[in-house]
């Protein structure tokens, strides 16, 4: 069976694509900070009856990261790393005059140091397999200029970048930066926590990248709304 690592697996976007995963036959390794819901996740999602790991911890830590992918191979590999965990930088998100520069390092050790650094550590295994992928969650908040998010914004277009370079250098695995969409998650109600508009649910937009699994498309930053759009 394939194999994935999924951080910030406990709720949200990363406890729905590990349901789907999981739907479809996949064996996978959970991280989450907060070790209750990751507990939660990981017993609701190997109710499909494939093996789920699940590992608490902080995607900053070196010897965390380790375990994650030290699990995997024990799972027998890694066909799949998903770049999910995330850090705003300030709840609420505050204007860049505002921005506490302790927050700004946060986003960015989280969003792109310890994505990297994950990446780094799954390489080999991710290379041996006969289907290598990598998938990084992106945000529009990357591309456009949005008031108070831009330290958010920022660690993700670094992640983009990195996952564009490692395309290149890689050209053996397929490198996805993903942009989801507005989705009625935790992260977003913790960023702007006045906005009550209704959001679609993570699990919404699974299927994009399901889509990207199954079709394989060139290594590249894609948006979930338009893969939705043109199946």
């Amino acid at each position: 069976m394939p194999v994935a690592i999924i951080t910030g697996a406990s709720k949200g976007l990363g406890r729905a694509l590990s349901e789907a995963l999981a739907a479809r036959g996949w064996d996978l390794v959970l991280d989450a900070r907060g070790s209750g819901a990751l507990t939660e996740a990981a017993e609701a999602v190997s109710a499909h009856g494939t093996r789920v790991t699940a590992l608490p911890g902080d995607v900053t830590d070196a010897g965390h990261r380790s375990e994650l992918v030290a699990a995997a191979w024990q799972l027998g590999g890694v066909d799949l790393l998903v770049n999910n965990a995330s850090a705003l930088g300030a709840e609420p998100l505050v204007r860049l005059a505002g921005l506490p520069l302790e927050g700004l390092r946060r986003a960015l050790e989280v969003n792109v140091v310890a994505a990297l650094g994950l990446v780094q550590e799954a390489l080999p295994l991710l290379r041996a397999s006969e289907a290598g992928a990598v998938i990084a969650v992106s945000s529009d908040a990357a591309a456009e200029a949005y008031e108070t998010w831009g330290g958010y914004g920022a660690s993700k277009a670094a992640l983009d970048h990195l996952s564009a370079v490692l395309g290149e250098e890689e050209p053996g695995l397929r490198v996805w930066a993903v942009d989801p969409g507005d989705m009625a998650t935790d992260l977003y109600a913790a960023a702007v926590p006045d906005d009550e508009d209704p959001r679609p649910e993570p699990a919404s937009v699974v299927p994009a990248f399901l889509r990207l699994l199954d079709e394989r498309p060139a290594s590249g930053r894609y948006g979930a709304p338009a893969l939705l759009e043109s199946r």
